[in-house]
């Protein structure tokens, strides 16, 4: 079901020039996508817009994503056909972020983070860079570049300048100053957290009205809470967005917080070009997540700006909601549905793409784009086969071997030993890094990454090769053929009607697994933890 490619979407990203000796890097993470909501993937389902359990699935094209820009990137670059995070959001940013699985950084699942005793003598998570003092923020610096983080942060309330990031946009923004509630704006689109019969409920401050439960935060779509750190670049600032007369004028109900998030990024973007230095950064967007439905729009995923493909750019239309109280007008922006907030993405990997372009250096810039895990209702938190897990991951990069599909294993933990790699960044020998660069094979006729891949969910654990797959159920499946709704492997249950490679490989995968497997007997920081990691940044040229 692969969309053609029309001419206009064959005009090369890149051109042919040779790349300079640091490549600029963008890694963009988006929110509970799962791989089967690209059309590029090639599935028979993606989910619709009012998902409910039994009916998750539809193959009505109207609700699948338009994602022309995603398409030509997969096709130009490479896409993976099998990549795996962890099967819910916080587990799988600790994996990409540390290159490491959760028997190291101790980030099991949402709600079961390993704790250590800090420095006062109290418990608390323990923050990724106590775990893992090489994040890929560091890494990148330690070869010299400049490093911003954009968006979603979600780390249990730890010091967001230590994890390697000069600059940062947060949404919604990280408050470590409760004096005078920080300074942070406030707007009506927020939750108050109660309790009412000794049951937790938050009450929407705009409308009054009260629910069991929600994503407790400020708005991070509509009317945005946006904390940034060191914007501009040098400035040393921390401090809540809108921070000026101009920004603080335009900001209100139709300000939409990936745009801020992306009009900081491509800012970032022309400071370092202008300055000379290369640059990193971590986008981890919101887009597929679903919010609380402030505006009202009876929906599990909030409406976008609208936006049209014509070909070879992208119309946006400025959105004119209107109204208070809970009582919105709506008709400006679209429908609440995932496959618009896919299309949305789209349109925001466009407009990198124009700006490298702009700027000269899209001949010198790699692009990853991937998910953190499944989708909402269908595949997130799920243990099941692959659902949780199974993510999409697209790699443009100058001067690549390898285009299109990609039948190979990928883990969420390959991103910190690629960039690893890009950069020329060498890791210590006592420094565990569970993750596997892709660099090798991207850019030479390799034609094999590895052999396995691996997942985990709390107590629970998931693995496959390329023949068989473990789930987090302990149950079995044939992997060796791809169902067209990318999910209904045939199960195993009498080992003899399979291969001897079958077997093999199951045998090899049982071995591997009691390595990782630590829930119980290590689910926290070790007493002593502090390591005394001598590491330097590596001299030898990326090869790009």
């Amino acid at each position: 079901m692969n969309r053609l490619l029309t001419r206009a979407m064959l005009i090369p990203l890149i051109s042919t020039a040779a790349p300079l000796e640091k490549p600029n890097i963008i890694v963009i993470l988006a929110d509970d996508i799962s791989a089967r909501e690209l059309p590029v993937y090639g599935s028979s389902v993606w989910t619709p817009p009012h998902p409910k359990p039994g009916r998750d699935s539809t193959s009505d094209l109207k609700y699948q994503a338009h994602t022309p820009v995603l398409d030509r990137m997969a096709q130009q670059g490479c896409y993976i056909q099998t990549a795996w995070g962890a099967t819910i959001c916080s587990p799988s940013r600790a994996m990409l972020m540390t290159g490491r699985y959760a028997h190291l950084h101790k980030w099991w699942f949402n709600g079961d983070l390993g704790t250590h005793i800090n420095e006062k003598g109290e418990e608390e998570v323990w923050p990724l860079y106590e775990s893992s003092p090489l994040l890929i923020g560091h890494v990148a610096q330690q070869a010299g570049y400049r490093t911003m983080w954009a968006g979603k942060t979600q780390m249990s309330g730890a010091d967001l300048s230590r994890f390697g990031f000069d600059s940062g946009v947060f949404t919604p923004g990280e408050d470590d100053d409760k004096k005078n509630n920080g300074g942070k704006p406030i707007s009506d689109f927020r939750l108050i957290q109660t309790r009412l019969n000794k049951e937790k409920i938050y009450i929407n401050a705009d409308s009054g009205k009260t629910g069991k439960f929600s994503w407790a935060a400020s708005s991070f779509y509509w009317q945005p809470s946006v904390r940034l750190m060191n914007i501009p670049y040098g400035t040393g600032n921390r401090e809540w967005w809108p921070n000026t007369p101009e920004s603080k004028a335009t900001y209100g109900i139709n300000t939409y917080g990936p745009d801020v998030e992306l009009k900081f990024s491509l800012d970032f973007i022309d400071q370092q070009h202008a300055s000379g230095k290369p640059f990193f950064i971590y986008h981890t967007m919101h887009l597929g997540h679903t919010a609380f439905d402030f505006l009202g729009q009876g929906g599990k995923w909030t409406g976008t700006p609208i936006v049209k493909w014509t070909g070879n750019a992208y119309i946006r239309t400025e959105p004119a909601i209107t109204g208070d109280k809970g009582v919105y007008d709506t008709h400006s922006i679209t429908p609440p549905s995932i496959h618009h907030q896919i299309n949305y993405i789209d349109y925001q990997i466009w407009l990198y793409q124009k700006k490298l372009k702009e700027l000269g250096i899209e001949n010198n810039t790699v692009l990853i784009f991937c998910a953190d895990n499944g989708t909402m209702t269908y595949g997130k938190a799920s243990p099941i086969r692959q659902r949780g897990c199974h993510i999409p991951m697209i790699i443009y990069a100058p001067n690549m071997a390898k285009h299109g599909r990609q039948d190979i294993l990928v883990n969420l933990a390959d991103i910190l030993p690629t960039l690893a790699d890009i950069v020329g960044f060498k890791f210590p020998a006592n420094y565990e890094v569970n993750g596997k660069s892709l660099w090798p094979y991207l850019t030479a006729n390799k034609q094999t990454h590895r052999d396995w891949i691996y997942s985990y969910q709390g107590d629970k654990q998931l693995i496959r090769g390329h023949k068989v797959l473990r789930d987090g159920k302990g149950l079995w499946w044939n992997v060796e053929q791809k169902p067209e709704n990318m999910d209904r492997y045939p199960q195993i249950t009498d080992w003899s009607n399979v291969s001897e490679m079958h077997l093999m490989e199951r045998s090899t995968l049982e071995k591997l697994l009691p390595r990782f497997d630590k829930h119980t007997e290590q689910h926290d920081a070790p007493i002593t933890n502090k390591r005394n990691i001598d590491f330097k940044p590596a001299t030898t040229k990326p090869k790009v």
